[in-house]
């Protein structure tokens, strides 16, 4: 499969990296940590713009949450976390326990075999690499510098979570255009959600279903879908 594109853009989780890793190790880490990381760090001055953002997100509820002490923030982390949350604070607050995890070793984010030959395929054919997950920035960066194929992250050239805008939203994926400065039709996005690809497509992206083992049953797409991203090559104009 032949594509022509400047940059690849990719998701993570059941695209790059599968679902089960994320989903049943990463996430329960950080679960496992919210009470002992907040009572520790709390008052951690790199902490502020996380428990800021997630006070600001709690001060929108249905009823407002009140976030006076580390086991009101620790609390309010597992909450949106059973109830399978996008949050932005949340997300960065995981990232930072991700971060604690990678550096220990515990975690080591494991790629589909095809993933590493084809990043470095269409790097050295001069095609832009980009990610796009729920993920915060940091930890994007953190997750693709701690694989088990080696340190990746110099191989992307920028990282977007959702601060841009939701994964569904179309608008999103233009702001990621003008940002990388790359017109939306030259962008391929790849993600397996059925729905990220729509709101790519509609801003005017490629955009190709990745299909995983493990991954979740999406609806009807009637653009391109691949099993693996061994047979695809992307070049630039």
């Amino acid at each position: 499969m032949r594509i022509n594109a400047r940059l690849a853009l990719l998701d993570i989780e059941g695209t790059v990296s599968p679902l089960a890793f994320v989903r049943d190790v990463m996430f329960p880490f950080a679960a496992a940590r919210y009470e002992s990381f907040f009572e520790r760090r709390f008052n951690d001055p790199g902490l502020a713009g996380t428990i800021d953002a997630l006070k600001s997100e709690g001060s929108r509820e249905a009823i407002p949450v009140r976030l006076e002490c580390w086991r009101d923030v620790a609390d309010y982390c597992a909450r949106l976390t059973r109830e399978d949350r996008k949050a932005t604070g949340l997300k960065a607050a995981q990232g930072l326990i991700w971060d604690e995890g990678f550096a220990s070793g515990e975690l080591q984010p494991p790629l589909f075999a095809d993933v590493r030959p084809a990043l470095e395929r269409w790097r050295g054919g001069g095609v832009g690499l980009a990610v796009y997950s729920s993920g915060s920035e940091h930890a994007q960066r953190q997750f693709f510098a701690h694989t088990v194929e080696g340190n990746l992250a110099g191989l992307f050239q920028a990282f977007f979570d959702t601060s841009v805008g939701m994964k569904k939203e179309s608008s999103s994926y233009s702001a990621i255009a003008g940002r990388l400065g790359v017109p939306a039709p030259e962008i391929c996005f790849f993600s397996d959600v059925v729905a990220e690809l729509e709101g790519a497509h509609q801003a005017g992206m490629r955009a190709v279903l990745v299909r995983r083992p493990g991954n979740a049953t999406q609806p009807p797409w009637a653009g391109l879908a691949v099993e693996s991203l061994e047979g695809v090559e992307l070049a630039a104009g």
